[in-house]
């Protein structure tokens, strides 16, 4: 049997046109894609683990994996990073493989995951599938000082998907906040850990509170409450990213 060398894989996309990153049967998965294009380019079988799951629809500007590849495959050579890019769709990109120790694990070493959702109010083409497009702005100061109350608790029920296997629905919310962009506005929160539509039922229910369909301080009753029912509804995916995942043993690039 070969020897192999684990490597993460540092990878972008855009998540329109698939079901999430996780292979799922009967349906498209950036996974998927990655998974086969290693495999034919190594000439045996890899699979990729990644550092979490994000929906259909949902994009990431980076996003880690870790496969164990044959030791012979110079995976850093850069013809090798330019031909695996070269036999994937245009909308996924592999941007490194960074060797790493046998035990390094994408998905359980990362230690803070930082996701943004954009917000546009006027029709733009250009931002179609890319943000979410609302007609009426809500204000930004009551959803930040509704999101500043997110920090001051762990457990997250509340906006969990319903049915999931998690063993804890506990997070430690680290940043929460919205900002005004060019194009609308965008909530930027960090985390050690999320659930399951975590980030869209937050933002759906911080809406709530910009539109002043809640009090400020009633983002403490629907977390108390543990009840995904009394929290806002979660909002279309288009606007969702992973933008950074951070771990102890790598360098953070800027």
């Amino acid at each position: 049997m070969d020897t192999v060398q684990r490597y993460f894989i540092e990878i972008a996309y855009n998540g329109t046109a698939y079901h999430g990153w996780q292979i799922q049967k009967n349906a498209l998965s950036v996974q998927e894609l990655i998974n086969k294009v290693l495999s034919t380019l190594c000439r045996q079988n890899v699979e990729t683990l990644g550092c979490g799951r994000t929906d259909t629809g949902v994009h990431a500007r980076q996003l880690f994996a870790h496969a164990d590849i044959p030791a012979k495959i110079d995976v850093l050579n850069p013809q090798f990073l330019l031909s695996m890019n070269s036999m994937l769709p245009y909308d996924i990109v592999v941007k490194r493989f960074i060797k790493v120790a046998p035990d390094a694990h994408a998905r359980f070493d990362a230690t803070l995951r930082s996701y943004e959702y954009h917000i546009h109010f006027s029709k733009d083409p250009f931002l179609h599938n890319l943000s979410w497009l609302l007609r009426d702005k809500p204000e930004i100061e009551l959803m930040n000082k509704a999101a500043a109350i997110l920090m001051d608790y762990k457990d997250f029920s509340c906006f969990s998907k319903s049915n999931t296997k998690t063993l804890t629905n506990n997070c430690l919310i680290q940043k929460a906040e919205w900002v005004q962009t060019k194009h609308g506005i965008a909530f930027h929160i960090s985390a050690d850990r999320f659930l399951r539509n975590m980030v869209r039922a937050i933002v759906g229910t911080l809406i709530r509170v910009g539109k002043k369909e809640m009090n400020v301080e009633d983002i403490r009753k629907v977390i108390d409450s543990k009840n995904r029912s009394v929290a806002g509804e979660s909002v279309p995916a288009c606007g969702l990213y992973l933008t950074e995942v951070i771990y102890p043993y790598l360098p953070v690039e800027k």
